[in-house]
C-alpha cells in the first residue's frame, strides 16, 4: 500500500469520512554549506523524494483536530485562538501547534480542519522530518482557509515555529528547500539575503544518502559551542557574520586569534567559496570538480571544525574507493553521526550499496548503514 493510501485509511478511521484535500513537502539533502547557514553563508541543499504528507478536510467550528500515523494515530486537538498551548501528550503536534500560532500571530484568519500525517523521511538521520512538517502543516492551514501565502513565507513561519514555539534555533535552509524545491534540480540559497538560484543536477546523477545510524550524542552542545566560536571570531574582525570576511583576511590576523578559533572560522569562510564553485560545477554537469569540492568539505568538516566521527569518515573512504574522481561524497547535516551524502553517476549506485554494505560493519562496530537512493523533487504542493 502507497503513503497516500495508508493516509487515507488514517483518516477515514479517525474522523469517519473521506478527506478533501491533500498537501506535501519533502525533506532534503544538503549537497554542500554545512555550518554556513549561521554564519549567513551559502547552501546548496536539494529536496529529496520522502516527504511528510497530510489529509485534511474542514470543520464547521475553529478547532484543529489531528492525527498522526508514526505515533500509533494518536489524536490531539486544539483552538484556533491564542495562546495555542504546548501539548506534553502529543509532542509531535507542537510542530503544528507552532505553525497555528504564527500564523494567528500575522492575524491571519484560519478555518477549523480535522487534519491527518504521515511522513517517510527517516526520523533522527538529519534529514528534516521536522522542517517538511511545519511546512505541509503551514500550506494545509492557508489553503484550507482559503489564503495566499507564498512557499517562502511559510518557510519563515516554519522556521519561526521552530525557533520560538518548538524551542530549536535552527537556520532557513531546511524550511526553505522543502517549501520551493524543484524537481531535478538543487538550489544555491544565500542565508542571509534568502535569494535562491536553481542549479540543475546532471540528468545520469543520483543522489545517495547513506544513515550511519550513529546516534547523535553530542550535536547540541557541541553545535552551540561551535556557532559560540564563529560568532566571536566574526566579532573579532568587527563584521556581522562570518560570510563577510575573505580567507586572505583571515590568514592575515592568524596570530590574532587563538588556534582553534581561527580552524573554525576557517572552515565557514573556505565552505562558503566550496558552495558557492560547488553551484557552478554542478550547473555545467561537471561532476568531477563536484566531486573535489566535497571532498575538500569533508576534510574541512573532519580537521578544522571537527564534527565527523571514525564511522562517518569510513563510509567517505569506502564510497570514495568505488566512485573514483567520478563524483563526490561527504558528511552532511550537522555532525556527530547522521548520514552521508554521495553525488555519483547512476551506474556506480549498486557499487557503492554492496560495498558499503559489505565492509562499513567493520569500521562501525558492527552497525549496519540504512542506504537511500533519492531523486531531486519538488518543493511543497498539493499531494
Amino acid at each position: 500500500m502507497n503513503q497516500k493510501q495508508t493516509l487515507t485509511e488514517l483518516f477515514e478511521k479517525t474522523f469517519g469520512h473521506q478527506p478533501t484535500h491533500y498537501f506535501q513537502a519533502p525533506g532534503r539533502v544538503n549537497l554542500i554549506g554545512e555550518h554556513t547557514d549561521y554564519n549567513d553563508g551559502y547552501v546548496l541543499p536539494c529536496a529529496i523524494d520522502y516527504q511528510a504528507m497530510i489529509a485534511a478536510s474542514p470543520r464547521d467550528d475553529q478547532k484543529v483536530m489531528a492525527t498522526a500515523h508514526s505515533y500509533d494515530g494518536q489524536v490531539t486537538e486544539f483552538e484556533l485562538s491564542l495562546p495555542v498551548p504546548h501539548s506534553e501528550e502529543a509532542f509531535w503536534s507542537n510542530y503544528v501547534r507552532g505553525v497555528a500560532t504564527v500564523l494567528l500571530e500575522k492575524e491571519m484568519s484560519l478555518k477549523g480542519v480535522n487534519i491527518a500525517i504521515i511522513g517517510n523521511v527517516p526520523q533522527g538521520a538529519g534529514l528534516s522530518s521536522s522542517a517538511c512538517l511545519e511546512v505541509v502543516t503551514g500550506l494545509t492551514l492557508t489553503r484550507m482557509a482559503g489564503l495566499d501565502v507564498s512557499l517562502k513565507e511559510l518557510a519563515l513561519i516554519g522556521q519561526q515555529a521552530e525557533n520560538e514555539f518548538v524551542g530549536c534555533k535552527c537556520g532557513i535552509m531546511d524550511q526553505m528547500i522543502s517549501a520551493c524545491g524543484k524537481e531535478d534540480h538543487a538550489m544555491l540559497l544565500d542565508c542571509r539575503s534568502l535569494d535562491t538560484r536553481l542549479v540543475p543536477i546532471p540528468e545520469n546523477a543520483a543522489v545517495v544518502i547513506i544513515n550511519s545510524n550513529v546516534k547523535r550524542g553530542l550535536v547540541d552542545s557541541e553545535y552551540n559551542t561551535r556557532r559560540a566560536q564563529c560568532e566571536a571570531a566574526a566579532q573579532h574582525f568587527g563584521v556581522k557574520a562570518l560570510r563577510d570576511i575573505t580567507l586572505d583576511q583571515l590568514e592575515a590576523s592568524q596570530g590574532e586569534l587563538d588556534e582553534l578559533t581561527y580552524r573554525r572560522a576557517r572552515h565557514v569562510v573556505t565552505e562558503n567559496d566550496r558552495t558557492l564553485a560547488a553551484a557552478e560545477a554542478l550547473g555545467r554537469g561537471d561532476l568531477e570538480a563536484m566531486g573535489r569540492l566535497m571532498a575538500e568539505s569533508h576534510l574541512s568538516m573532519r580537521d578544522d571544525f571537527e564534527i565527523t566521527v571514525p564511522p562517518i569518515d569510513g563510509i567517505v573512504d569506502i564510497v570514495k574507493a568505488v566512485i573514483g574522481s567520478k563524483g563526490g561524497v561527504r558528511m552532511t547535516g550537522g555532525g556527530f553521526g547522521g548520514c552521508v551524502v554521495a553525488l555519483i553517476p547512476a551506474e556506480k549506485v549498486d557499487a557503492v550499496k554492496q560495498a558499503v554494505t559489505e565492509h562499513y560493519p567493520t569500521c562501525s562496530n558492527g552497525l549496519v548503514a540504512d542506504i537511500y537512493v533519492c531523486r531531486a523533487s519538488r518543493g511543497a504542493g498539493e499531494a
